[in-house]
């Protein structure tokens, strides 16, 4: 990963047995969006005026979608849930994807084109997006958080979502857990030296291993399975997970912020690596139980209504 600056208290905090305080509630949500607007070009940050006027343009327009939904449309949940948008664009950041220097995700190789060309022109699968779906024969057809086995802020790496943007770090001498609100999903990253999974032995979230570098904890990820992107955030699924090498960088800056860093290196599916940051805010609320299924009608209903529409076009 890149050299990437930022001002760091002297003193950080410690653990009793030595390792690095980076334990807390952290809220990554912020404005800056993924990749870089081209009328910055390889400008990475912004004026504070200009700041300002983004964060105050997203906020309308976050207000816009929360207003009545017009006559005849029955709006969405989600309508009804209020996000604190408040915050300035996180270190005044153009974007998150820091390198390359234009702050965009690089292009795809040929061959992962290829490959993605043959599964559409197949059955679909696998399903990687978070979001949405090719089908309704089977929740198989359905998004990953749709089925509730990846949210869609849940990582890795860790991007912020509409809401749930919040990881809790817990530290022991021995491994270090992420436990993130959005689908209450778990991450033990042992920090003792072991090796990682065997290749053979593919998870969702893949095999992390972690140590310590100064006062950052390194962590590398490999062993993911293929039925998830290379690099995916709700609708966004690029490339397939199964040659991804991720490493994430955790360093405590000061009591209230901890900088996040990330670096995709996956040589299958995009022609070059490329990192982000993101610095996180500590929260003083709770993490809350999140809790996918329990009450969740839309994938039963979803799935009814194509065998009801099924149904009546064998009757006609």
């Amino acid at each position: 990963m890149p050299s990437l600056p930022f001002a760091q208290s002297s003193e950080p905090l410690r653990t009793p047995w030595g390792d690095p305080d980076i334990g807390g509630i952290w809220d990554y949500w912020t404005f800056t969006p993924l990749e870089r607007p081209d009328e910055f070009g390889e400008r990475g940050t912004l004026t504070d005026e200009e700041a300002a006027t983004f964060a105050q343009e997203a906020n309308a327009e976050a207000l816009a979608r929360d207003l009545a939904a017009p006559p005849g449309d029955p709006g969405a949940y989600s309508q009804a849930v209020w996000t604190d948008r408040s915050r300035a664009t996180a270190l005044t950041q153009a974007s998150l994807i820091v390198d390359p220097p234009n702050g965009q995700i690089p292009g795809l190789t040929p061959d992962a084109v290829a490959r993605e060309k043959g599964r559409l022109a197949g059955d679909g699968q696998p399903v990687r997006i978070r979001v949405g779906g090719f089908g309704t024969a089977g929740p198989e057809e359905r998004g990953l958080a749709e089925r509730c086995l990846l949210g869609f802020s849940t990582g890795p790496p860790l991007l912020p979502g509409g809401y749930n943007n919040n990881v809790q770090i817990f530290q022991t001498s021995e491994a270090v857990v992420l436990l993130v609100e959005m689908n209450h999903d778990v991450r033990v990253i042992p920090i003792d030296g072991r090796p990682h999974l065997n290749d053979d032995i593919r998870q969702w979230m893949g095999s992390s291993r972690g140590r310590w570098e100064g006062d950052t904890l390194v962590v590398d990820t490999t062993n993911f399975t293929d039925r998830t992107a290379s690099f995916g955030i709700t609708g966004l699924a690029l490339g397939s997970a199964e040659e991804l090498h991720l490493e994430e960088r955790f360093t405590r800056v000061d009591n209230g912020r901890l900088m996040y860093e990330f670096t995709i290196n996956d040589a299958a599916s995009f022609v070059r690596s490329f990192s982000g940051r993101l610095p996180m805010n500590t929260s003083d609320l709770p993490l809350y139980e999140y809790a996918c299924h329990e009450g969740n009608y839309g994938m039963e209903n979803l799935l009814r209504g194509a065998r009801a529409e099924e149904r009546q076009a064998l009757e006609r």
